[in-house]
């Protein structure tokens, strides 16, 4: 099988959407061979909170060394932290102390960036933060905020444990990329770039996701080019306007023409990471989606 290009990118949505939300970490070397068997030469891995964070960092020296034998890279580590964004600061700085182990962990693995979902409101539920990727209104319905909370105190708060958070990546040569996804703070180009200033700190990105990005209606073309400078690495998948989804380019309703012109026009020189699949998308077949959207992305950037 041919090999694609090492600046495609399989996301570790892959390995969500056929496995399971977190997925098993004792099965990781068994996911960089599949991920190696579909021609994919860069791939991301993931931390999934404190119990799954830990066990991949555990196995980090057995999944660089297998990823070495499979002739994979790995150049973006996503370390899912929620409690970053705690109304508490004690929560935040237990965070902070996780995502300091995951920027270790991303360098073990040869990484060049690590990756969150940007922070969500300081929502409190009965039962914890659900473990979703995805905050919709079914999931907020039983959510609440604290009595008596400041914004304004919250705000700089935040801002201030992401400073600390892209101060830390920085320390081991990273840049820390926010993705944006339905019910966070940072969902939108505008919501980035305020929160970007907030923070101050040039380490600090936006994963621009063009599916998530056409359901909250925020143009594609027009968010790239105010996000020049901004985004080095883009999660690749198509929507149809109606709902969250991560499909296939090219079954959705995205303009993709105009997507990559633009890409042209802004000198976009970056990574591409196929983002396909999940509980909220009708895919069966994951290994025919990735290679279909992948063959794709070559067709469309690599080789035009």
């Amino acid at each position: 099988m041919n090999a694609f290009h090492p600046e495609i990118v399989a996301a570790y949505l892959y390995i969500i959407g056929k496995y399971g939300y977190p997925p098993p970490v004792e099965n990781g070397l068994i996911h960089l061979e599949e991920l190696a068997s579909l021609g994919f030469r860069s791939i991301e891995l993931e931390g999934i909170r404190e119990e799954h964070l830990t066990r991949v960092y555990e196995m980090r020296h057995q999944l660089k060394e297998k990823a070495n034998i499979l002739n994979l890279k790995i150049p973006v580590f996503c370390i899912v932290l929620p409690g970053l964004s705690s109304a508490d600061n004690k929560e935040r700085e237990r965070n902070l102390a996780l995502f300091e182990k995951g920027c270790e962990l991303a360098v073990d693995l040869g990484a060049v960036s690590v990756l969150d979902n940007a922070p969500i409101p300081p929502w409190q539920f009965p039962d914890g933060i659900p473990v979703t990727r995805h905050y919709d209104d079914e999931i907020l319905r039983n959510a609440s905020l604290l009595p008596g909370l400041n914004w304004g105190g919250y705000w700089k708060d935040l801002a201030s444990a992401y400073r600390e958070a892209c101060e830390i990546a920085a320390k081991y040569d990273l840049t820390y990329h926010l993705h944006p996804c339905h019910g966070a703070l940072v969902a939108t180009t505008d919501s980035y770039l305020r929160f970007h200033d907030a923070v101050g700190m040039d380490n600090l990105r936006f994963n621009l996701d063009t599916a998530n990005q056409f359901f909250l209606k925020d143009n594609l073309s027009l968010s790239l080019l105010r996000l020049a400078g901004h985004i080095d690495y883009i999660h690749i998948s198509d929507n149809r306007g109606q709902r969250v989804e991560h499909l296939v380019p090219g079954d959705g309703a995205i303009d993709w023409p105009g997507f990559f012109e633009m890409l042209d026009r802004i000198g976009y020189r970056g990574l591409f990471g196929i983002d396909v699949g999940g509980d909220e998308s009708d895919v069966q077949d994951y290994e025919k989606a990735y290679s279909r959207s992948a063959i794709w992305l070559e067709e469309n950037w690599f080789n035009k």
